[in-house]
């Protein structure tokens, strides 16, 4: 043990007594239960729906309601009193509008109060003080820990107790007091929540749900390829940022661009209402309840083909300068007959749809327009001098990792690429093999790399930042080839298919899922892989526990742009002490319909796994670091006190 690093801890802990309360502590909290851990995955800036699976903890706060309240409430009452712990601000407004006379509302303070200290002291039952402490208001800690633990056999503290609640009303803070608690309850119910990738694109309002990762108690964050191409776009990769852009326009999100992140697209309309007109293929999707104006819709049409003909032009020079890629087949700019407006690939030719080929020089299709480079040049400054758009990506690196071993399990949200014989696919780079295991932690190192020199725009891990977005051996692509080009400009929906990786189907097998446990170093036995980025088609049967329950898929399809295929608005995953739990969720509407009808999201649960005994603290990660303080400090003690 490093002597400067005891006499360093001998500051904090400076006498006996210290070291061995601390080894006490440490060794009860060992033989605690563990805490309940949330999975979710594929949110795609769908902040509404995720604000609502992360309030009601998959449904772990109204099971918590049942269990305490089963036996002296109605169902309505629970209901009534689930959706004030979700949302207490605005259901409280509701419920006060009903009351006429200020003693009924004292009343029903009076009881609401107790009922939260109730559900508090019911939630907290597998934690130390000290860390519920930590959950709890901070304005109202010494109230709370007072109404939480009181004592009154002899009955000399009964006035006491009441008083303070009493109070409470009086002052008018029994309302800030309820919400405290109701915060206080959604932190307790799960103690520690994971990520599984694809917290951007698609949906409305990835930057809320980063913000409230950021403030969240307890957190981890496995990259998606969504997510990679964000911090590839911050970390200088221009063809990254050329893709956001796309995405955003396709999907009416530009919003996210401009007012999110203050993103200046002026220099882009401008490039793109001289050279582009209207085009089908290129017009956003609209969900329900959007109201562009005809004007508004051909300016994004116009932005779309501008910022998808910059980002094919970027494309190639990458592909030629890394032909370990193996992506030449992409250089489909060069492909084109422009006097015929045709595309051959292979051995057929088709006819281009909807082309916008203004500013593409025949002779040199990859060549920027010195407009569009100057247009790219000013996206790129604006995308690194965002001070929101650092503080999430800054949180996105620090959280986040390609893949987490976690209690036992694997956390990835995309792949391991294979081949078809369940082989681990082999990629060289700069002449050495990578497969498996190693081929993700080179992809995560290249991607810290790239982060720290933003930059370098045209270097090995920038452009190794872009690969995992769109390569064959991304272990978040998992795909052969991304056909965007052929979605945009060929009608025939033959050349439109992106061929899976062959671990797609082979994670359905047992025997695979446990040799890919055993080279991430987990035991097969008890290990599962938790996966995201593929939706489940429940509507068409799809099961999302594969592989004898070695598998769990849990994108179900929190993006709306998937629900019509999943039938399904997202899976989620619960493990705590006894198990795992998979719990399906309806279409979320709105939060309004929530607050009025008092009904949740959430369909059946599945039992996963069921532990043969109750899973303790010392079984987990939080364990080992636990067992390794304990260490050092008897280090300390025989250093220092014997």
């Amino acid at each position: 043990m490093n002597v400067n690093y005891l006499d360093l801890l001998a500051k904090k802990y400076d006498t006996e007594e210290k070291v061995v309360t601390e080894i006490i502590n440490l060794e009860a909290i060992l033989n605690l239960p563990k805490g309940t851990e949330h999975f979710v995955s594929d949110l795609h800036g769908e902040y509404q729906a995720f604000q609502h699976v992360l309030r009601n903890g998959s449904g772990n706060v109204k099971e918590k309601i049942k269990d305490l309240f089963k036996d002296t409430l109605s169902q309505q009452e629970i209901n009534e009193f689930a959706t004030l712990v979700y949302y207490p601000e605005e259901k409280l407004k509701i419920i006060k509008a009903n009351f006429t006379r200020k003693q009924e509302l004292r009343d029903w303070y009076t009881t609401m109060i107790n009922r939260m200290l109730d559900l508090v002291l019911y939630a907290s039952s597998k934690y130390t003080r000290s860390k519920v402490r930590k959950a709890l208001p901070e304005q109202f800690a010494y109230i709370i820990e007072e109404l939480l633990y009181k004592t009154d056999e002899f009955t000399n503290k009964e006035h006491y107790y009441h008083k303070i609640v009493q109070q409470i009303i009086s002052l008018g803070q029994a309302d800030k007091l309820i919400s405290g608690l109701a915060y206080t309850i959604q932190r307790l119910v799960v103690d520690h929540l994971h990520v599984v990738g694809d917290i951007y694109d698609r949906g409305p309002e990835p930057d809320k749900i980063m913000e409230t990762l950021i403030n969240y108690h307890s957190v981890d964050i496995q990259w998606g390829n969504h997510d990679v191409l964000w911090i590839g776009a911050f970390a200088g990769s221009k063809v990254c940022l050329a893709n956001i852009v796309r995405i955003c326009a396709r999907y009416n999100n530009l919003n996210i661009i401009e007012d999110a992140y203050g993103i200046n697209l002026r220099p882009l309309l401008n490039l793109a209402e001289k050279y582009y007109d209207d085009n089908p293929a290129f017009r956003p999707k609209e969900n329900v309840g959007s109201h562009l104006s005809e004007h508004e819709r051909l300016q994004i049409t116009k932005i779309h083909q501008a910022i998808a003909m910059i980002q094919f032009k970027l494309e190639m020079p990458i592909i030629k300068r890394r032909p370990y890629f193996n992506m030449s087949e992409r250089l489909l700019l060069e492909k084109v007959n422009y006097e015929t407006n045709e595309i051959t690939l292979g051995d057929k030719t088709y006819p281009i749809e909807n082309g916008c080929f203004a500013t593409v020089n025949p002779e040199n299709p990859q060549e920027l327009l010195e407009e569009e480079e100057q247009v790219i040049e000013k996206l790129l400054f604006s995308v690194q001098h965002s001070e929101k758009l650092a503080r999430h990506m800054n949180f996105l690196m620090n959280k986040g990792n390609l893949y987490l071993k976690y209690n036992g399990n694997l956390l990835i949200h995309g792949c391991i690429p294979l081949d078809e014989e369940g082989n681990m696919e082999k990629m060289v780079i700069e002449g050495k093999f990578y497969s498996g295991r190693q081929l993700l932690d080179v992809f995560e190192q290249y991607l810290r790399s790239a982060f720290a020199g933003p930059d370098k725009t045209d270097d090995l891990a920038t452009d190794m930042v872009w690969y995992l977005w769109t390569g064959e051996y991304s272990s978040l692509f998992g795909k052969r080839a991304m056909t965007t080009f052929e979605r945009y400009f060929i009608k025939d929906k033959a050349t439109h298919k992106e061929k899976k990786n062959p671990y797609y189907y082979l994670r359905e097998k047992e025997d695979m899922c446990r040799r890919i446990l055993a080279n991430f170093g987990l035991n097969p036995d008890h290990g599962h892989i938790i996966n995201g980025h593929t939706p489940v088609k429940e509507i068409e049967g799809e099961n999302p526990v594969k592989a004898n329950g070695r598998m769990i898929v849990i994108d179900g399809g929190f993006s709306k742009a998937y629900q019509s295929q999943t039938g399904i608005a997202g899976y989620t995953l619960l493990s705590n002490s006894y198990g795992m739990q998979l719990v399906a969720h309806k279409h979320f509407n709105s939060k309004k319909d929530i607050l009025l009808d008092e009904a949740d999201v959430l369909s059946v649960k599945r039992l996963v796994d069921k532990e043969l005994e109750r899973k303790m603290v010392k079984e987990t990660n939080v364990g080992e670091q636990i067992l390794e303080e304990i260490s050092v400090l008897k280090a300390l003690r025989d250093y220092r006190y014997s």
